[in-house]
C-alpha cells in the first residue's frame, strides 16, 4: 500500500512539475503566411544543450519576422520522466512577407566629391519614399 502512494505521489509530482514554456521573439518585420514548425525538436540536460539549429533560409528568403519556442505539456512531461536529461521542444519561425527587405542597394562612392555622395543619399532617400520600401545605403 506504501508502494502505492508512493507511486501515485511521484506520479502527481511528476504532473504537477510539467509546466509549459512558451518564448516568443519579435522582429519587427511584417509577417507572411509562410510557417516553417518542428516539433519535438531535442535539446539536452533542462536545455543547455539547444536543438539542432533550424535553416530556414530556403523557406524564408526575405528573412525571418517572428520565432516561438514552446514546451508544450507532453514535452514537459517526457523531460520530467528522463529527469531533464531528454527535454524536447516544437519550435515556430514565420518569415517575412513583403516589404521586408531592402527595394534597391545604393553605394556611397568612398574617394568621390560631397557633392557625389549627397547625391547618392538623396537618390536612395527619394526611392525609399516613392517606394515605401526600404533601400541599403552603402559607405
Amino acid at each position: 500500500m506504501k508502494a502505492l502512494r508512493r507511486a501515485v505521489s511521484l506520479c502527481c509530482v511528476t504532473v504537477l512539475c510539467a509546466a509549459c514554456y512558451h518564448a516568443t521573439i519579435v522582429t519587427g518585420k511584417p509577417e507572411s503566411q509562410t510557417v516553417v514548425e518542428k516539433q519535438w525538436a531535442s535539446s539536452f540536460i533542462f536545455g543547455l544543450v539547444p536543438p539542432d539549429v533550424m535553416d530556414v533560409s530556403k523557406d524564408c528568403p526575405d528573412g525571418v519576422a517572428k520565432v516561438e519556442t514552446q514546451h508544450s505539456f507532453l514535452n514537459a512531461l517526457v523531460a520530467a520522466i528522463t529527469f531533464q536529461i531528454y527535454t524536447p521542444m516544437d519550435l515556430k519561425v514565420t518569415c517575412t512577407g513583403s516589404g521586408g527587405h531592402a527595394s534597391a542597394d545604393y553605394t556611397v562612392p568612398e574617394n568621390g566629391t560631397q557633392a557625389e555622395r549627397q547625391a547618392v543619399i538623396n537618390e536612395a532617400a527619394n526611392a525609399a519614399i516613392t517606394s515605401g520600401k526600404p533601400v541599403t545605403v552603402k559607405f
